[in-house]
């Protein structure tokens, strides 16, 4: 697909390392793509010669919002800074950087099971930091287009302000207590992984990294369980996992065990019950 321009028109700094920013092609066109894909982003880095470093990043808004494209993303600042999200956090409103419009598979939503047959399966959705992107553009696109299927979107941080998107989650959350379940049914929790420290003090939630939601509790059901009501099993949910590699390994810890397949183990017939994305 062809490299566009793109116009930063909106910067948001949640923290020194945590921003949200959106982008709108010179062209004003934001093409048809699936929700869980992602824009690869391009920058010119003054210190080799202005030579165009790519990134791809994922898209936290979805196809049915048709005026821009919203990243969260995390300035890397260690053991190297990261070339482009550098150059990202120097930008401002009203710079250009390069666009390569929205592709990749790995987590579009499925709809339909191997027979053909609707998937209809709980969405639960398990992020650590900024891997939280594409459930928010989940969370968008299926309450824009009216979608029934339960959806639990379970985010781990270190540090309550590196929640971001928990007021708009929250807001889905209430929604779906106040319209009822049979109309939007969604859930939203959080983990904080460092609890002792000071500036998470008043955090009353899940502690430890986000898959603790998926660990039994003193030989009851893990707190996903206790959060729906029944026992999770890959015939009734799919997991959805983005974030670090240990984030993924750590959730499939317990989920291999219960007979969860990823994508890439599904069985003869072709069923699996977790899509996954790592980075680092």
């Amino acid at each position: 697909m062809a490299e566009v321009k793109a116009k930063i028109t909106y910067v948001e700094l949640l923290k020194e390392d945590l921003c949200i920013f959106r982008l709108v092609p010179e062209d004003g066109v934001i093409p048809e793509y699936q929700t869980g894909q992602f824009i690869t982003v391009g920058m010119p880095i003054p210190s080799e010669n202005h030579k165009i470093v790519r990134r791809a990043y994922s898209l936290a808004s979805h196809p049915e919002n048709k005026r821009y494209y919203e990243l969260i993303l995390r300035w890397v600042r260690k053991p190297l800074p990261g070339r482009v999200t550098t150059q990202m956090f120097g930008a401002a409103e009203g710079d250009t950087v390069n666009v390569v419009p929205p592709t990749g598979n790995a987590l579009q939503i499925s709809d339909k099971l191997p027979n053909g047959q609707k998937d209809e399966r709980r969405i639960v959705c398990v992020s650590g930091g900024t891997g939280i992107a594409p459930f928010v553009a989940f969370a968008r696109h299926l309450h824009d287009v009216g979608d029934k299927r339960e959806v639990v979107c379970l985010h781990g941080s270190s540090y309550v302000d590196e929640l971001s998107y928990k007021s708009e989650l929250t807001a889905f959350d209430t929604e779906s207590l106040d319209r009822g379940a049979d109309k939007w049914n969604f859930k939203y929790r959080a983990a904080i992984s460092r609890p002792q420290e000071w500036f998470n003090r008043a955090w009353s939630g899940q502690t430890g990294r986000v898959e603790q939601f998926l660990k039994p509790q003193n030989g009851k059901g893990s707190p996903l369980e206790e959060l729906v009501g029944e026992k999770i099993t890959p015939e009734n949910t799919i997991f959805y996992v983005c974030g670090w590699q240990g984030t993924v390994d750590g959730c499939m810890d317990f989920l291999r065990p219960n007979g969860f397949l990823t994508e890439r183990e599904k069985d003869e017939d072709g069923n699996f019950s977790v899509k996954f994305e790592s980075y680092g």
